[in-house]
């Protein structure tokens, strides 16, 4: 979907290297912390001049959101990508080792978002998993934005199951309710299991969809 973003002129992806920004024999893009302890920090020098480029590389700066992925963020979800999918103007900043030196932070960085509670090798992962998730929602990205609109969470439910060719294998087949060619009959079906998938797999979930369905019935009381 990224390629086919790119090759429609969707989106465009620009890498930038830090290494191409730091000095010395070993371009060195990290060092150990101030007050000691393990592990290593990423130099803001380097960091410093990559962003100066990418921030002058796009022209106007108005509008730029930089984003560093970091357990400090903001949880990332289908509204945060939703988001970010109306911004023009996108800089990733993928850290390292322990992060980065905490003055790019303050200097740079407009937006902080976590993919969950747990630790990954580098930021490369996670500004890659929040990338895919916007540009998928971006209209003319996928052959038919109906779909991205009904996946899990679209629509504050879990997506239902989902059939194929053959209709029948190893003994099992798909629900006759699917091939009778009734759409209202179909549509019943499939909301009545993203319900029950939400209730049994995420009931916090289910409960935050049961407030909002109630709040919608008081205001168009």
């Amino acid at each position: 979907m990224l390629r086919r973003a790119v090759d429609k002129s969707i989106v465009e992806f620009h890498v930038v290297s830090l290494r191409d920004y730091s000095e010395g024999n070993y371009r060195q893009v990290d060092d150990e912390p101030f007050g000691g302890g393990s592990g290593m920090v990423m130099m803001p020098e380097p960091l410093f001049k990559a962003l100066d480029y990418s921030i002058q590389k796009m022209g106007d700066d108005s509008g730029i959101r930089v984003v560093y992925p970091t357990p400090l963020g903001e949880q990332w979800t289908h509204e945060t990508a939703l988001e970010n999918a109306e911004v023009e103007k996108l800089i990733y900043i993928c850290g390292h080792y322990k992060g980065v030196d905490e003055r790019v932070i303050k200097k740079y960085v407009t937006h902080e978002y976590s993919i969950g509670d747990f630790v990954v090798t580098s930021g490369e992962l996670p500004a890659l998993l929040m990338i895919d998730s916007i540009v998928r929602l971006i209209p003319g990205v996928l052959n038919t934005y109906e779909s991205a609109m009904t996946d899990s969470f679209a629509a504050d439910l879990l997506d239902g199951p989902h059939y194929t060719r053959p209709r029948e294998i190893e003994g099992m087949s798909v629900p006759d309710v699917l091939l009778e060619g009734h759409h209202k009959k179909i549509e019943e079906w499939r909301m009545k299991h993203r319900i029950e998938r939400t209730k049994i797999h995420r009931p916090i979930m289910w409960k935050e969809y049961l407030k909002k369905e109630k709040t919608s019935e008081k205001e168009n009381e």
